[in-house]
């Protein structure tokens, strides 16, 4: 609906893998934002809007358990990017499958029982079957990019013509037109940064430890 390119070949959804999710993923804070949540979250029998103290509950609840859930899906995507790092002749037979893997959560630093990846080489078939390829990491750095967005929104006044006209021009018509991080780029005016993420999930007091 929006793309604006020469060559169809660069429109819409054509882009990078861990570039694709990120427009979708942004567009669903307008599903909390005040003037568009009281269109529709209203009580079934008095048609009264949801309470702003229900409302911050159930926000609450998207930061439950998010260090496990965090460090499986990342310990999986390390795991994806080691097995797709290694030439022809490193790679393991059968039997060294589970030690090679083991090896490779120990190097990455996420090798921790509690917390295993979400997926194990034997039966991981979203890097070999699936498609991704070295990308499953695809899907936590579209959120990187999504979450900074949204704070460009709070920090530029929400939800104005000016700032959808902002997105659109600069990002969501350009498509595969342009390098994934330029297009960013233009729209944020500066490089992706990691803390909006962080602070979604509760984790930003987690990232702190141990720093000076």
């Amino acid at each position: 609906m929006f793309s604006a390119v020469k060559y169809p070949r660069f429109a819409g959804t054509q882009v990078p893998r861990d570039f694709v999710e990120f427009p979708s993923q942004v567009n669903e804070m307008w599903a909390t934002w005040p003037e568009v949540l009281r269109h529709y979250a209203k009580h079934h029998q008095t048609g009264e809007p949801m309470p702003p103290a229900l409302l911050e509950k159930i926000l609450a609840t998207e930061k439950f358990n998010q260090g496990f859930k965090t460090t499986e899906y990342l310990a999986a995507s390390l795991l994806d990017q080691a097995w797709h790092q290694l030439t022809p002749g490193q790679v393991p037979d059968g039997d060294g499958t589970i030690a090679f893997e083991k090896e490779a959560l120990e190097k990455a630093g996420v090798d921790f029982s509690p917390v295993p990846p979400r997926y194990h080489s034997t039966y991981f078939s979203h890097p070999f079957s699936g498609g991704y390829s070295a990308g499953y990491y695809s899907y936590i750095w579209a959120e990187v990019l999504d979450a900074d967005t949204v704070e460009w929104f709070k920090r530029n006044g929400g939800l104005t013509r000016q700032n959808g006209n902002h997105f659109r021009q600069t990002l969501l018509s350009r498509g595969g037109s342009a390098e994934a991080l330029t297009l960013f780029r233009a729209f944020a005016g500066q490089e992706p940064d990691v803390k909006p993420l962080l602070q979604r999930r509760g984790l930003e007091a987690t990232a702190d430890f141990g720093r000076p």
